[in-house]
This record gives C-alpha cells, sequence and structure tokens, in this order.
C-alpha cells in the first residue's frame, strides 16, 4: 500500500510550488485540499520561445515535515505525521527562436506515520513509497509575435496509483507591451487500486479492498494581467474545477455517535462523486523603490461541498545587493467547513456523506518564511557537461525556507532549494 497522490491530504503536493514557477505542467490536483498550501495560485503558462536561444535548466530539491494529531486514516483522531523528499528537474530548451520544449522529471519520496494505520500493524509498506513523474510541454509563438500556444502532456505513478494529464494553453499580449490574456485547460485522468481499513475488506484481510475507481478532473485557467502605472502592476485570475469520479479515500475511516469507536464499527469516508470549485483571485506587484518590492495577492474559494474560503499572501523582495535578494513572505488561509465534514464520534449513522478529514474541516493557516537568492551577472561558476562538451553557466542559487501552522493542531516545516543553469 502506499500514501498515494491520488489520496494525498495536500500539504506535501505542491512543494515545489514554493520555488518559481518554471515548469508548464502541472502536479495532478488533490481532490480535497483547499487551502492550496504550497500549490501556485496563477494559471499555468507554457514558457516563452522568445529568449536568448540559451537551454535552461533547473535543479530543484525540497524536504517536507509534518505533524498533527487529526490523522483522518483513524477517524479524525490519529497522527499526521508525514515526511517527503521531492528532487526534481525541469529543462527548457529552445528549438529555434519561437519554438521550446519543456521536461518536468521527478519523484516524491515520502513516508507516513497516518497511513502506516490502514492495517494497524506499524512499520508495513503502507508507511513509505515513492512517486514517480513527468510532464513535457510544447510551445510557439506565433507570427505576430504577440501570440505563444501551447500543448502538453504527462503522467504520475506509484504503487496503486496512475494518472494521465493534458494541457492546451494560449497566451496573447497587446501591441504595447502592457496587457496579457492567457488560457490554459487542464485534463487529469487517474486510475487507483482501492485500499480499504483492514477490518473493512472482505474475509479481514490481504492487502487491497474492492477493485478500481477512477476520476477525472478538468481545470480551466483564465489570467488577465495589466501594467497600471509605471509601478504598479496587475492581475486577475480565476481557476474553474470540475472533479467526476471517485473523490473519497477509502482507507480513511469515519466512526459513529451511534456505534462507538471501537475496532470494527468504522465506515470508510464516502463523499459525492462530483465537485465543482470557483475560485477568484487578484494580484498586485508594486515596485516601491529600486531594491523594494511588494507582492500582494488575495484569493475568493467556493464549492458545492459547502466551503467558503479566503487566502491572503504578502511577499516583500529586498534587494540587498545588485545580485542578492531577500524575499521574506506570509501566508493566510481561512475556510468554513465542508457540508460533509464531522469530527470524530459527530456523524450520525443516518448522514447520506460522511468524512472525518480536517483537509475539509473549519480552520485557519498561517504560512511565514524567508528565501534568498543569488544571482550574479555574470553566473556563479562554468563547467563542462556530458551533452557534446557544451558549458553551463551555474547562474542563480535560490533557498528557501517556510513554516506552517493550521488552528488544527498541524504544523509543517519546508526547506527547499533551486539551482539554476543555462547552456548556450
Amino acid at each position: 500500500m502506499s500514501y498515494s497522490t491520488f489520496w494525498r491530504r495536500g500539504a506535501a503536493a505542491g512543494l515545489l510550488a514554493l520555488l518559481p514557477l518554471l515548469s508548464w505542467a502541472q502536479a495532478t490536483p488533490t481532490p480535497n485540499r483547499v487551502d492550496g498550501y504550497g500549490a501556485p495560485s496563477a494559471a499555468p503558462s507554457p514558457p516563452s520561445p522568445h529568449n536568448s536561444g540559451e537551454t535552461e535548466l533547473n535543479i530543484l530539491m525540497s524536504y517536507y515535515q509534518q505533524d498533527g494529531n487529526h490523522g483522518a486514516v483513524e477517524g479524525g483522531i490519529g497522527t499526521q505525521q508525514l515526511t517527503d523528499l521531492t528532487p526534481t528537474i525541469i529543462l527548457n530548451v529552445p528549438l529555434d527562436s519561437v519554438t521550446r520544449l519543456s521536461a518536468n522529471v521527478g519523484m516524491d519520496v515520502y513516508a507516513s506515520a497516518s497511513t502506516d494505520r490502514i492495517d494497524y500493524v506499524l512499520s508495513t509498506p503502507s508507511s513509505q513509497d515513492t512517486r514517480y513523474h513527468a510532464d513535457f510541454g510544447y510551445s510557439r509563438q506565433l507570427r505576430d509575435q504577440r501570440t505563444i500556444v501551447g500543448l502538453g502532456a504527462g503522467f504520475s505513478k506509484e504503487y496503486d496509483y496512475l494518472s494521465f494529464n493534458v494541457t492546451g494553453s494560449w497566451a496573447q499580449t497587446s501591441r504595447d507591451g502592457n496587457r496579457q490574456l492567457s488560457v490554459a485547460a487542464q485534463a487529469f485522468f487517474d486510475r487507483a487500486t482501492l485500499i480499504l481499513p483492514v477490518e473493512l475488506r472482505a474475509g479481514g484481510g490481504g492487502e487491497h479492498g474492492s477493485g478500481y475507481d477512477t476520476r477525472q478532473s478538468y481545470n480551466l485557467n483564465l489570467v488577465y494581467s495589466q501594467v497600471l502605472t509605471q509601478r504598479l502592476q496587475g492581475a486577475v485570475s480565476t481557476e474553474l474545477a470540475a472533479q467526476r469520479g471517485l473523490l473519497s479515500t477509502p482507507f480513511h475511516r469515519v466512526y459513529f455517535r451511534e456505534t462507538g469507536g471501537a475496532v470494527g464499527t468504522a465506515q470508510t469516508e464516502l463523499l459525492p462523486r462530483q465537485r465543482y470549485k470557483y475560485p477568484v483571485g487578484l494580484r498586485l506587484n508594486y515596485y516601491a523603490t529600486d531594491l523594494v518590492q511588494l507582492r500582494a495577492y488575495y484569493r475568493f474559494y467556493n464549492d458545492n461541498f459547502g466551503i467558503t474560503a479566503h487566502t491572503v499572501e504578502l511577499e516583500t523582495p529586498v534587494k540587498v545587493t545588485p545580485f542578492f535578494v531577500l524575499y521574506p513572505f506570509y501566508r493566510y488561509h481561512t475556510q468554513t467547513a465542508a457540508t460533509y465534514f464531522a469530527p470524530y464520534l459527530q456523524h450520525s449513522i443516518r448522514d447520506e456523506y460522511y468524512t472525518s478529514d480536517y483537509d475539509l474541516a473549519d480552520f485557519s493557516a498561517n504560512k511565514v518564511g524567508l528565501g534568498l537568492r543569488y544571482s550574479p551577472v555574470y553566473g556563479l561558476s562554468r563547467f563542462k557537461t556530458p551533452f557534446g562538451g557544451r558549458v553551463a553557466k551555474f547562474k542563480a542559487l535560490d533557498l528557501r525556507y517556510a513554516y506552517y501552522r493550521q488552528s488544527t493542531g498541524l504544523t509543517a516545516n519546508l526547506v527547499s532549494a533551486d539551482l539554476s543553469f543555462t547552456m548556450p
């Protein structure tokens, strides 16, 4: 068994997005996470093919650790301990002056104490697993030199999970370069093994539950950005999403007040098989001085599960030297509970749908952190690569630390690094 991406709670799902968004293709969306911790808040866009003709290579690494005491595997009262190590390579290659190819290849190596409680036998295969993913994109600038179109596809796989995705995008800039409209559509097709809690399996044993199930996710991302003044830029975005299929997590237990919390009295989480999300975002970037920027983002979220959420992000890059930038950041999120959520022993057996997953609970969360970027004009160093003896330039180093805390008691720490290279 594994702590599958198909079911993952989302806190570790978008770890690399805390670094600059360099890849076009996105990771598989998580079914129930609302606060989007670590996830990109803007629509994905293809890499611009209009550049100096250099190949860009980014090596990213992050380590995530969380802990809490509301694990859904044990009905909302168990451990939420999780660690995740995520090495990733992102490559953007120009084929000519108007065409680029991109690739995003990596893995998640994680250990989860919560999923180790699926069968109540600690240190089982449930406690750790590895997810492999690869996404590829193609973009081309049209003859008007203001329009970029792109296509992409990818997959993600681990022990009990397989996902494929396709993406298409279009972006156009105004003649004066002050306005841009971008549209991106994504479709995800997921298939997962149904792994039930051990006491709910047919025959009372075995590793698997009752076969397979699927989910389809469709996202439409619209972004309109404009230069408002010489120092102020703004953008409005929406990330409409529709999900159909299995949105419940089969190994999430729910205990009911009529039957109590003894082993064997639980039922597996049950949620509707359709979900629609309607988020809208506003982003403002203000260049206060040549040394200081102010970046602000607000996101309103609503869905047919009954959740309403508000998210505010602030980031202040400060140029300490011409090559060295510090950027403290802060993020606040608050949400109402889903109609189908109730804590441990608070559901009734007469409820049509039920979950004790605290991703769908009423909570607020704070994230605070500090990043630093070092990017000298002539790079940090140069060295020969195995690719035909081409010389690569070590262009920039990005380091970032974030601390996250929910009002539910969940805490998390994330350390990430980005090494940026260019090859002529």
